[in-house]
């Protein structure tokens, strides 16, 4: 097993929540980690990028290269087409579409899930877990169990009380569901 995924958005989103959820949903899988961040400003609005690599041997490198990136996880829609470069060729996005203009709402990529976790968290949780929503979404292609990340969930968020757990672990099933009900459709259409 092999995931080679770059988290991409802008400071103040939770990519690095993500980030830190999966990493520790993966070593509870026994898997291997490596990860490498990048913030762009220290404050709010920077870019945000993380090459998070998973699998079951040894890692070399915890930079991804361009062309091998099996997904990209991203809160902002243009931070997404950033890193379409490191895209492998059969590689899924998996991104918000909220901050995405109209005029750009058609773009057609070969594999992906796009979603308005702003509005899912809103109704499934609390808009303040629109990131866990996007981890939801990309967990069926992480290849770890959703009990690993929802496991992950409780362990980073315990601190903070059972109800932040709770609304948490309500955004990531939402996610989780809505990206198996597209994926369906896609297949469908193949």
């Amino acid at each position: 097993m092999k995931r080679d995924i770059i988290l991409s958005g802008v400071g103040g989103q939770g990519i690095l929540s993500i980030a830190t959820v999966i990493g520790r949903a993966a070593l509870d899988q026994g898997l291997h980690i490596k990860q490498a961040e990048v913030h762009g400003m220290s404050q709010r609005g920077g870019d945000v990028q993380s090459n998070l690599r998973i699998s079951s041997d040894k890692i070399a490198s915890d930079l991804i290269p361009r062309g091998a990136a099996d997904l990209i996880i991203s809160l902002e829609p243009m931070e997404a087409l950033r890193y379409l470069p490191w895209l492998s060729t059969g590689g899924w996005v998996i991104t918000n579409t909220a901050p995405l203009p109209v005029s750009y709402t058609h773009l057609t990529l070969p594999h992906s899930v796009a979603l308005d976790v702003d509005a899912i968290a809103r109704q499934a949780a609390s808009p303040r877990a629109a990131n866990i929503v996007l981890l939801g979404a990309a967990a069926p292609f992480l290849g770890i169990a959703p009990e690993k990340l929802e496991a992950g969930i409780r362990a980073i968020f315990a601190r903070k009380g059972d109800a932040i757990v709770d609304t948490n672990l309500a955004a990531f099933r939402a996610g989780y569901a809505y990206a198996q009900k597209q994926t369906a459709q896609w297949e469908g259409c193949r």
